[in-house]
């Protein structure tokens, strides 16, 4: 049996204590056993919500997580999800991002991140349409955080957990995606000055392009468009890497008729 509106609330609302007390929640799946996906996607929006309305925060922007087979395999959730971005989680490149009082399980993974030009609207959105309402993309970071303990997530706890969203940094290069073959671009990410991975944006459902479709589809089956001028998170092409206080991240991101873009965030 589905929960509740008020059960939806309720847990949006804890999710969302959390969040701001820097504490985690038993599993949501273990709690209710019969949590649906509609579920978690209710409680996303109620948790949504009260970030707007207590923190005054405002969406910039949405994402698509749990893409790729390698995270997949890493979380034990093995279908994608999505989220909100808003203005508080986005920063620069170079940024020195605080953890105490603002993460609480950190994890980063790089991406390539759209920037749309026009809008996506409805559920017959093609490869070809993302392409062109896209303005730009650059190299990403996205820190993926849970306010599930341990991490010990089944898809409906990182739904319901807006699809585990923490921070993200955004390139300083605005690269024009015309012409340039994006599942053949690679990332390499690396940790405190050392590579530990590399992928290619082909990790993604096959393109980024695919994924962001998917994504603009999803979420026009709920009647919310991807607007102009919103960040576009596709998804990680590598492994999450858990990331503490005086940690250093860079990567960068290349591919034939690109010249090398990079993104770099340090932990404080």
């Amino acid at each position: 049996m589905a929960l509740t509106k008020l059960q939806h609330q309720e847990l949006g609302e804890a999710l969302y204590r959390a969040l701001r007390t820097g504490t985690t929640l038993d599993p949501l799946s273990d709690r209710y056993g019969s949590i649906d996906i509609e579920d978690s996607y209710h409680i996303s929006r109620a948790m949504l919500a009260c970030r707007m309305a207590d923190h005054h925060e405002i969406v910039v922007g949405k994402k698509i997580g749990v893409t790729s087979h390698v995270v997949q395999k890493m979380l034990g959730v093995f279908q994608p999800d999505f989220g909100f971005l808003t203005n508080t989680m986005a920063y620069a490149s170079g940024a020195d991002i605080p953890v105490a009082g603002n993460l609480i399980q950190p994890r980063a993974e790089g991406e390539i991140a759209f920037i749309l030009s026009q809008d996506l609207r409805g559920t017959n959105i093609t490869e070809d349409d993302v392409l062109r309402a896209t303005e730009s993309i650059t190299p990403c970071f996205e820190v993926v955080d849970s306010r599930i303990h341990n991490w010990n997530i089944k898809i409906q706890d990182t739904i319901a957990d807006n699809a585990s969203c923490g921070v993200y940094v955004l390139g300083d290069d605005r690269i024009d995606p015309n012409g340039l073959n994006l599942a053949e671009l690679e990332i390499e990410v690396f940790k405190n000055g050392q590579p530990i991975s590399r992928g290619l944006g082909s990790a993604v459902q096959g393109n980024p392009l695919t994924a962001v479709a998917w994504l603009a589809n999803t979420l026009g089956a709920f009647d919310i468009p991807l607007l102009a001028g919103e960040v576009i998170l596709s998804g990680s092409v590598v492994p999450l890497e858990p990331v503490v206080a005086g940690d250093t991240m860079s990567l960068n991101l290349t591919g034939e008729g690109l010249n090398s873009s990079s993104v770099s965030c340090q932990f404080v």
